[in-house]
């Protein structure tokens, strides 16, 4: 990141009444959690029977087959099980105590941003660790997958019990889609898109939509995506480490410790 890009962010920060966060894996993977996309992330996998994830970790695969989906649903909470929050997690949540408005909106389902103390939150893919029976709705939190069968079935009605998340095929979830446009329509001074590749179009409209009612688009990500031409400025770099210099900066500029 270069001395004017720097500086131009910090200044914006300081100048900022609403500070917007779009992040994806790339935020968690130093964390120890691969991103999908990338080296060693399960879209480079071959899955059951060569199926693609896409196909596979759907709604309708989990209709017919809940048993080969929670295979690789329990794979992918034992990658999140230990991992803790990394510094890009808490200088977000840091942000949100000094700056007038923080909202954090997340693709992950890894709930390290809650761990890292980020409290205005909209998770819009869902929380690995909430559990939800397709049959009778009772919910549940649970601290890990260890001691649950596969698949995990209601002990009140025994329906099968799915994770709480977005699967593939399905719609976000109402509440948390209609307030994050209501967020955007109150408009943001400066956004950052951290850790995605903004493919799905409610995490690069709003970038859009922010640029052109005059606001500040950052991207960091040290890969090129559909938004890295559009943006202000963008940061190749991982995640931890640019939000690190950025705000290392502020607290420099504005002697804060």
């Amino acid at each position: 990141m270069n001395h004017k890009d720097l500086s131009a962010v910090v200044t914006a920060l300081s100048q900022a009444n609403r500070v917007l966060f779009i992040t994806g894996a790339g935020v968690s993977e130093e964390s120890g959690i691969p991103t999908y996309r990338g080296i060693g992330g399960i879209y480079n996998q071959k899955l059951e029977n060569g199926m693609e994830v896409e196909e596979l970790l759907s709604i309708s695969s989990f209709n017919t087959n809940p048993h080969l989906v929670w295979k690789y649903i329990y794979e992918m909470e034992n990658r999140c099980r230990n991992a803790l929050p990394n510094r890009g997690h808490y200088i977000i949540a840091k942000m949100e105590e000094f700056l007038p408005y923080v909202l954090v909106v997340t693709q992950n389902v890894d709930g390290l941003h809650r761990k890292a103390g980020s409290k205005n939150l909209i998770e819009l893919h869902g929380y690995i660790y909430n559990l939800k029976c397709t049959g009778c709705g009772e919910e549940t939190e649970v601290s890990d997958f260890s001691h649950i069968d596969i698949p995990p079935y209601c002990s009140e009605c025994g329906g099968i019990i799915r994770p709480d998340v977005v699967f593939f095929g399905e719609t976000l979830p109402v509440k948390k889609y209609y307030r994050l446009i209501s967020e955007i329509k109150d408009g943001f001074d400066i956004v950052f898109s951290v850790g995605t590749s903004s493919l799905f179009s409610y995490v690069s409209l709003p970038v859009y939509e922010i640029k052109n009612r005059g606001g500040l688009t950052v991207e960091i990500n040290p890969s090129f995506t559909v938004l890295s031409h559009i943006v202000d400025i963008k940061i190749t770099m991982e995640a931890g480490p640019a939000l690190s210099l950025i705000w290392e900066n502020y607290k420099q500029r504005f002697k804060i410790k």
